[in-house]
């Protein structure tokens, strides 16, 4: 390969790298083109596969500040770019592998961070970002419904002692009205009091 076209490729790799959330290193020897075809159509919505030169690819990794890949690159190398979502990716891979044991799941990187074959397994194992997106949606609709019920019920306590107190008042207004009228022969006693003292003045 020219250097120009080692340059290119290099380029390439290192570009994918940095483009990817996640990538996984498989070794592929004595998978037929067919099978390598259709793991590419099986993951494609969540990763690119490509065959790649583990000599370039160590430089590309340098390049693109990928660590953890290196000891990785030996054998017919093939890495899974993931664009999408790396358990989707992983689970892909991983079932694949069991029907296809040909394809050899070395390491991977994901999020930068350096993975071995058994920290990408326990990674296929987990729920699919969009189940956990599904499972936390119906929790919130839970805790909201369940917030809804506890600020009704307060409202409608409130509802009904203000109904009550509304009631109450309508009932004994006439009531405090006609007492009003009681009220005045107590007033005037102290009036008929004070005549009386004074004509008992008038006496002495």
């Amino acid at each position: 390969m020219a250097t120009a076209e080692k340059a290119a490729a290099i380029a390439e790799i290192a570009d994918r790298f940095r483009g990817s959330g996640a990538a996984v290193l498989t070794e592929y020897r004595g998978l037929s083109v067919a099978q390598i075809s259709q793991l590419r159509t099986n993951i494609r919505e969540h990763a690119s596969y490509a065959v790649v030169k583990n000599t370039l690819t160590k430089r590309a990794a340098a390049e693109a500040g990928v660590t953890g890949v290196d000891e990785h690159l030996q054998g017919p190398t093939a890495i899974a770019f993931v664009t999408g979502d790396p358990v989707e990716a992983a689970k892909g891979l991983r079932d694949f592998a069991k029907a296809n044991p040909a394809l050899v799941i070395k390491a991977g990187v994901v999020d930068g961070k350096p993975m071995t074959a058994e920290d990408l397994t326990k990674l296929a194992d987990l729920e699919s970002r969009e189940v956990l997106l599904s499972k936390l949606a119906g929790a919130l609709n839970a805790s909201l419904s369940n917030a809804a019920s506890l600020f009704a019920a307060p409202l409608s306590q409130t509802a009904r002692v203000v109904e009550a107190l509304r009631a109450k008042v309508e009932e004994e207004g006439p009531a405090a009205e006609s007492a009003e009228p009681a009220a005045a022969p107590a007033e005037s006693a102290p009036a008929d009091e004070s005549t009386d003292v004074a004509e008992g003045g008038d006496d002495s």
